[in-house]
């Protein structure tokens, strides 16, 4: 009953009342697979949420980005529905001292690269950071990943701009594979950097299904590192 609040009133506020109503709200909302939680409450729901005109979707990856994009988010005259993921509670990173607003709508490139860009979102950031830094070491393949962060307001122009440095492009995706976010992504630039790209866009997602809560299956459905590294270096050098 809670996501029709999100879906239906909070994002559509200011434009029933043609700008008189305003909706500052923050939805802070734990999701995410890899801590057996089974199929009710393992679901990464990202791409419910960017489907909803009027609502601002965030999933950080960092500690610094939690303070940081949620700052952004609580100051934003807009309602944010902000996906914490449930797997990275126990990340540990450096945070300096002092304030922190970070911007929404901003994309933060991780690990520049020459061969592939590799997009990922919340728990998948660092299973793409770990897959680069195993392509490179055992193919002398060099990716550049890009944590997304905010998917509405989408940082087209990191994205682009990166596609247009390696001419590839992967999405590292939790959600299922229908409707993920990554598949609005590779239509941008199917139709916006067509002609930057040497190969078809790859999604690297998690198969259409219910998550299992068994530890074996629920690691088996899942984009793991071995799985990233395989898919891109199989792509490059097919």
């Amino acid at each position: 009953m809670c996501f029709d609040y999100i879906a239906n009133e909070f994002p559509k506020s200011r434009y029933m009342s043609n700008g008189q109503l305003k909706c500052p709200l923050v939805v802070r909302t734990a999701n995410g697979a890899g801590s057996r939680f089974g199929a009710q409450h393992s679901q990464s729901v990202e791409n419910w949420a960017m489907m909803i005109p009027g609502l601002k979707v965030v999933a950080p990856s960092t500690p610094r980005d939690v303070i940081g994009l949620l700052a952004a988010a609580v100051r934003d005259p807009d309602p944010v529905i902000f996906f914490e993921h449930k797997s990275l509670y126990a990340t540990k990173g450096e945070v300096p001292d002092g304030e922190i607003v970070d911007t929404l709508g901003t994309a933060k490139i991780l690990r520049p690269g020459k061969d592939a860009t590799i997009l990922a979102l919340a728990l998948m950031v660092p299973r793409a950071l770990a897959a680069a830094e195993k392509l490179k070491a055992e193919h002398g393949i060099d990716a550049e990943v890009v944590d997304v962060r905010s998917l509405v307001p989408l940082d087209t122009q990191t994205i682009m701009s990166s596609v247009g440095r390696t001419h590839r492009l992967f999405t590292v995706e939790e959600n299922p594979r229908l409707c993920g976010w990554g598949a609005e992504i590779v239509s941008i630039v199917a139709d916006e950097a067509f002609y930057d790209l040497d190969g078809p866009p790859v999604r690297i997602t998690t198969p259409h299904i219910p998550l299992p809560a068994a530890d074996a299956l629920e690691d088996a459905v899942l984009p793991t590192v071995e799985r990233i590294a395989e898919t891109v270096r199989r792509s490059l050098q097919s």
